[in-house]
């Protein structure tokens, strides 16, 4: 399955997967629901408008939407680190090639390239499917030229299973209560890096993540455990301290 290598703020690389030709499809579909809905409340308030006042203020209201429409993903994607409604949804965002997050210049050559992409305002254009559905990295004309992708957002599993399954004791004693310093993102990270290792056997994730995490909660590993077992550890701990102390 295509993957995408991204830094993280903790500079621990993870690989996410692309989003491929069905999200998309389905994120855009979301967000033309949306639109369709927003038009039918549009006609309607244009009648309203007509009726009531002028001419001119139905076509006010008329460009408004238009303005809307045309500029939403633009304006979404900068606003929303690389999502728009429908990408959200199925979790989904945005991202350079190089897996930094896009530039300004970079949405903005998305969307300029958006007509030839999808053809039709309201439908998904043959170009897209086609370039989507060929290319390494899943990627529309836009893409290509803007050099960016999609990717898969939602973590491999939730996190209140994020402490690999172990059912822990009643008396279980946590032995680093330091790991009440993370938050929920620090251990939804030590978790894909975790995954991350168990798939590809990539040790240097471990010992980096590791590094990250001592420096972070101040601690060090006691002799005769080794990193894979500390980071295990800290999840026990955190998912054990965090249950029972309403954290």
């Amino acid at each position: 399955m295509d993957s995408i290598r991204i830094s993280t703020a903790q500079n621990i690389d993870i690989d996410y997967e692309i989003a491929g030709l069905g999200e998309r499809i389905a994120a855009r579909c979301i967000d033309l629901a949306g639109f369709i809905m927003l038009a039918v409340i549009t006609m309607v308030v244009m009648g309203a408008a007509q009726m009531a006042m002028s001419g001119s203020a139905a076509m006010v209201i008329l460009f408004i939407f238009l303005a809307i429409f045309i500029f939403y993903d633009l304006v979404c994607e900068i606003t929303m680190d690389g999502q728009t409604f429908g990408k959200k949804v199925l979790k989904i965002k945005v991202i350079s090639i190089d897996g930094t997050q896009p530039t300004f210049g970079q949405y903005i050559f998305r969307w300029l390239f958006r007509m030839i992409d999808f053809g039709f305002p309201f439908g998904w254009g043959v170009v897209a499917l086609v370039s989507v559905a060929i290319t390494k990295n899943h990627q529309r004309l836009g893409d290509l030229l803007a050099k960016t992708t999609l990717i898969k957002t939602k973590p491999r599993t939730e996190l209140a299973n994020v402490a690999f399954g172990f059912n822990l004791p009643e008396e279980y004693e946590p032995l680093f209560k330091e790991v009440l310093h993370l938050n929920d993102r620090d251990i939804e990270l030590i978790h894909e890096v975790l995954t991350s290792y168990y798939q590809t056997g990539n040790a240097d994730l471990i010992y980096a993540m590791a590094a990250k995490t001592k420096a972070h909660i101040l601690v060090n590993i006691p002799g005769g455990m080794n990193e894979l077992q500390f980071l295990e550890t800290v999840l026990k701990d955190y998912n054990h301290l965090t249950a029972n102390m309403g954290v």
